[in-house]
């Protein structure tokens, strides 16, 4: 028998397309599940020089990251903050998160009296759990 090549029988149309709409849904749903379900780094907006210690502890669900700078600056989301601005943006982050934690993040060449300044701040705003950053050695 011979065909002609202009001629497609319908039967075998259907058969060679290939029906790609159940895979791009699988796709799309993988998507889905991976941007819901990824975590995203926090970063308090600079590079700190950590100090060494001895007794550090890994600390997991950290969502409040506070930066001090060698001169004293503080960031907090990126952001430099004015020392009397902590206290209402650790509230706002607060409410935005109830479950989560500080962590300041000071340089090693920051002084004392800005850290505790940032201490009181949380104490203030009701956060009951304020861990400093660290190296471990």
């Amino acid at each position: 028998m011979m065909r002609r090549s202009g001629l497609v029988n319908p039967e075998q149309e259907e058969e060679s397309r290939i029906d790609i709409t159940p895979m791009l849904d699988v796709v799309f749903i993988l998507l889905i599940f991976f941007i819901v379900t990824a975590t995203f780094i926090k970063e308090a907006g600079i590079e700190v020089a950590r100090p060494d210690a001895t007794t550090t502890l890994e600390k997991s669900k950290a969502s409040i990251l506070i930066a001090i700078s060698p001169n004293d600056e503080i960031w907090i989301n990126r952001k430099k903050v004015d020392p009397r601005q902590v206290r209402p943006n650790i509230e706002r982050l607060k409410a935005e998160n109830p479950q989560g934690t500080i962590v300041v993040q000071a340089d090693k060449d920051s002084t004392n009296k800005i850290l505790t300044q940032i201490l009181e701040a949380a104490k203030a705003a009701g956060v009951k759990e304020v861990a400093i950053s660290a190296n471990p050695t």
